[in-house]
């Protein structure tokens, strides 16, 4: 008799459990205003990528690194600073729009903490003048705000954007420089007690010329191990007390 009753309750908790499991594209909106500052590639990878952490869902109370290919570059970020619960969550290509159009996935997992660098995406496939710096960087403290209106108790960490260097054969090198410390500074005046706290990586990784120290990157624009390194160390006393 006991053999019977117990297929049917096997049965309904089975589907309860996947009836829970989610799709992160649900979460997406229909059109894809999301993309519209990506570029090509940007906007394949985004999707790869997504199809990926579908397969590897965040658990409940999660650290997570969100932002793009310079957090995606970091990799294995758990091993980096000795803690198991830290899930990469980067994208290569992708700008404030894209994080703000997938937070439906962090925010669902309740995360202890959140570290974000996202925008320079937003600066280098557009033109110096579009999306403003006001749009990048207001969309970054959005991003803040959307998390901590769904989940109260996530820490989000904003890292200043990163400086970038000739090496990179940017036409206009310079400006995106004085743009990059533009969206910081406003990052920066805009932090308030309880929202977001600032991690400041631009300081760390500036040279006195103003660009991205030569010995840290490969290309001008993302980092090398050794930068991985030094971020890595700079951030773990942080991420040590979580």
């Amino acid at each position: 008799m006991n053999n019977y009753l117990l297929v049917p309750i096997l049965l309904i908790n089975t589907q309860l459990i996947i009836s829970q499991e989610k799709n992160i594209y649900e979460y997406l909106p229909k059109n894809n205003e999301h993309l519209i500052h990506h570029d090509d590639w940007g906007k394949n990878n985004y999707n790869k990528l997504l199809d990926e952490f579908n397969s590897s869902p965040l658990n409940k109370g999660d650290i997570i690194f969100l932002g793009n290919s310079i957090t995606a570059e970091g990799k294995d970020w758990s091993s980096r600073l000795g803690n198991s619960i830290i899930r990469n969550r980067g994208i290569g290509g992708d700008t404030t729009d894209g994080v703000l159009a997938r937070l439906g996935e962090i925010i669902d997992s309740n995360p202890a903490a959140v570290f974000l660098l996202i925008g320079i995406n937003d600066l280098y496939n557009n033109t110096i003048e579009k999306p403003s710096v006001s749009y990048i960087a207001n969309n970054i403290i959005d991003i803040a705000k959307k998390i901590k209106s769904s989940s109260s108790n996530t820490k989000v960490y904003i890292q200043t954007l990163l400086p970038i260097s000739k090496q990179k054969s940017f036409k206009y090198y310079d400006l995106y420089n004085q743009n990059i410390k533009k969206i910081n500074k406003i990052i920066i005046e805009n932090q308030q007690q309880g929202l977001y706290t600032v991690i400041d990586l631009h300081s760390l990784f500036v040279d006195n010329k103003g660009q991205l120290i030569n010995d840290l990157t490969y290309d001008g624009l993302h980092l090398n191990e050794r930068g991985y390194v030094i971020w890595s160390n700079f951030i773990k006393p942080i991420t040590d007390l979580l």
